[in-house]
């Protein structure tokens, strides 16, 4: 499956600061981390996040309220001024001051496992691996029955490669917390990471029943099938996360992808011209729609969108040949002349528009040129003439 490899990049959760202080935000009291996970506009300045995610509520909506009873759970640390000067540290994102802050009010307050869970979180995000395990691991000690100090404990291990190391923390925050889906999230992604592929999809899937509204568990799920080959149940958890996210180009246009990667072209058009309304400065949704309708007969809508696709992003050769092969299909040779020697220009040793230029040129008349386009495409190798060239 070709899934468009950018929408699952961010799936690297230990390497992405952003999402990694997300999920401490689930943990009930790692909720007083809002001001790490928004700082005030983190979401929004993730375009990732920002495109798959609007269909969820604000994320201030989600977390402020867990933040407030976090507050109000009467942990003596945090009705402390220097509790309150942490927090505000946090929500200014003065991160290292609000660490000199957090190592006080341990300091003040030793037997408090909260306090610690967020020195600890603070010291994984400066990436201060020494410190926020040891944090992390007083906090267990203080209260072994501490969900969010075995999230941590995993989280360290994961965000220095440790993958291993962090599963058996995550399952016991599971165990603690089996109505969070955060575990599920990082399990499936550790266990992949480990090569343990059934077992991803197993943390992933269950990932997608305590969250089947949060639209990457859906995408975590797919990842998974994916890797074990599993090209139904993929395409049918990344139509899962289309529906979640119904107004999302990002997530509409993966879902055409993955249809256009099986060659199944007719069910790629619907969610690729959602895509293409929602998104109509994206070269790619454009070019590839073009692509899906002239391939199954559509040559005019298909022209339409190629010839978009080519004036968005005019040095993108695929879109080039794609036009260039449309108008042979509708008889106007002079107009697939210009768009496969544009397709030569930026594709100089692929074979097929070369070929094609070939065609072209002999339809026009131009004999000569055709002789020196054949010659031309003949002294390059066969190997980058497959039909699949011709897609995006």
């Amino acid at each position: 499956m070709a899934l468009r490899e950018n929408e699952f990049q961010k799936w690297n959760w230990h390497d992405n600061l952003v999402e990694t202080k997300m999920a401490f935000s689930f943990v009930p009291s790692i909720a007083i981390l809002l001001g790490l996970v928004l700082g005030s506009d983190a979401f929004a300045q993730d375009a990732a996040i920002d495109k798959l995610l609007n269909k969820l509520p604000p994320p201030e909506k989600l977390l402020k309220p867990q933040v407030q009873r976090t507050l109000q759970q009467q942990d003596p640390a945090f009705r402390d001024p220097l509790g309150q000067q942490t927090v505000s540290a946090i929500s200014k994102r003065d991160f290292r001051r609000a660490m000199n802050f957090s190592r006080k009010l341990t300091e003040r307050y030793p037997h408090s496992a909260p306090a610690y869970c967020l020195r600890g979180s603070l010291a994984c995000s400066l990436r201060q691996y020494r410190e926020a395990s040891s944090s992390f691991h007083t906090a267990a000690g203080i209260q072994p029955r501490s969900a969010e100090a075995h999230f941590g404990l995993g989280l360290v291990e994961a965000a220095q490669g440790h993958f291993a190391a962090a599963l058996p923390h995550l399952q016991r925050c599971a165990e603690l917390e089996p109505d969070s889906f955060i575990p599920y999230v990082f399990l499936s992604d550790c266990a992949q990471s480990v090569g343990h592929k059934e077992e991803s999809r197993r943390y992933a899937k269950k990932a997608t029943e305590l969250a089947p509204a949060f639209v990457f568990t859906w995408l975590l799920l797919a990842r998974a099938e994916k890797e074990l080959g599993h090209t139904e149940a993929t395409l049918d958890a990344v139509s899962k996360a289309a529906e979640v996210a119904p107004d999302s180009a990002a997530m509409l246009a993966l879902q055409g992808y993955s249809y256009i990667s099986v060659n199944r072209l007719a069910r790629a058009i619907p969610p690729l011209q959602r895509a293409a309304r929602l998104a109509p400065r994206d070269f790619l949704v454009q070019s590839q729609l073009g692509y899906c309708l002239v391939t199954t007969g559509q040559v005019d809508a298909g022209i339409s969108y190629l010839r978009k696709g080519a004036s968005l992003a005019p040095n993108y050769a695929p879109v080039w040949e794609n036009l260039g092969l449309a108008y042979q299909k509708k008889g106007n040779h002079r107009a697939a002349v210009k768009a496969f020697e544009r397709a030569t220009e930026l594709l100089p040793n692929n074979r097929l528009p070369w070929q094609h230029l070939s065609e072209e040129y002999r339809a026009v008349g131009r004999m000569q040129d055709a002789e020196r386009a054949a010659t031309r495409a003949q002294s390059l190798p066969a190997g980058n003439s497959k039909p699949g060239s011709k897609k995006a």
